[in-house]
């Protein structure tokens, strides 16, 4: 029964919300109302934010070792398929003060009371499995052009990156590879946590949402999935330093796209 509320919710027969039409002013809209809550809770957020890029760093050199040099542009790429997850308590503060309600750091961790909590929790092993699947494939890659030996600094790195033609073959399926990935997380949680903590739908009502608004509005979901990716490869260029404020922007700022794109209940 438990595993049953989880994929459908509360409910036998979920209601499947409507979807809205949005465009670029939606997009700036949410950036703006993200940057407003950013600046309103900041102190809290940097510090919940700043704890993902060091676990993926810790994870990713205890994963790989030395070997870990050719594989840290698919870490920063992978936090675009993981951030639905880091920003789960940042939806939490937006909703709190969107509704009017005192919001601090305590209040992000207020997610694991939500009835929805074994649905965000299964949708959050999905995209860490895409996420470990795809630094395993970037690995297969790159030891398929370059074999299991890694250069032994980031000159001798990049040299072999820009210099060779296997070099950007790399780069090329590389980046194919990291689009299908991207592409899967995004269709999955461009909407669904953060429905998931509004309304206690199940997972296969809020995926299937979220497929659907990408479906009813492909440019302004592209965009706002660029615009998230351009973001997050900004914030990640200074030792990731730069995700303490990108993140939770971003976090907030989705959702206030998804009170945009998702209709309310009546």
């Amino acid at each position: 029964m438990a595993q049953f509320h989880v994929v459908t919710g509360e409910s036998a027969r979920p209601a499947h919300p409507a979807i809205r039409i949005v465009g670029i002013g939606d997009i700036r809209y949410a950036l703006r109302k993200g940057w407003e809550d950013f600046m309103a809770c900041p102190t809290q957020l940097f510090f919940l934010c700043l704890i993902y890029p060091v676990v993926g760093l810790a994870l990713g050199r205890l994963a790989f070792g030395a070997a870990v040099l050719p594989l840290l542009f698919p870490l920063m790429a992978g936090f675009a398929l993981i951030g639905p997850i880091a920003a789960v308590g940042l939806y939490e503060i937006s909703r709190r003060r969107e509704a009017g309600l005192d919001a601090s750091w305590r209040n992000a961790f207020d997610v694991r009371k939500s009835p929805s909590i074994g649905a965000i929790a299964g949708l959050g092993i999905v995209l860490m499995v895409l996420f470990l699947a795809w630094l395993y494939t970037a690995q297969a890659i790159y030891q398929s052009l370059f074999g299991w030996n890694a250069p032994d600094d980031i000159r001798a790195f990049l040299h072999q990156v820009f210099t060779t033609g296997a070099g950007w073959k790399l780069i090329v399926y590389g980046n194919l590879a990291g689009f299908l990935f991207a592409l899967a997380s995004f269709l999955i949680g461009a909407v669904s946590f953060p429905m998931l903590l509004d309304r206690d739908v199940g997972a296969a009502v809020a995926v299937e949402t979220s497929i659907r608004a990408a479906i009813a509005n492909p440019v302004p979901m592209a965009i706002w999935g660029l615009v998230i990716a351009a973001l997050l490869a900004i914030g990640s260029l200074p030792f990731f330093v730069g995700l303490a404020v990108v993140m939770p922007v971003l976090g907030h700022a989705t959702w206030h796209f998804y009170r945009r794109i998702v209709a309310r209940d009546i």
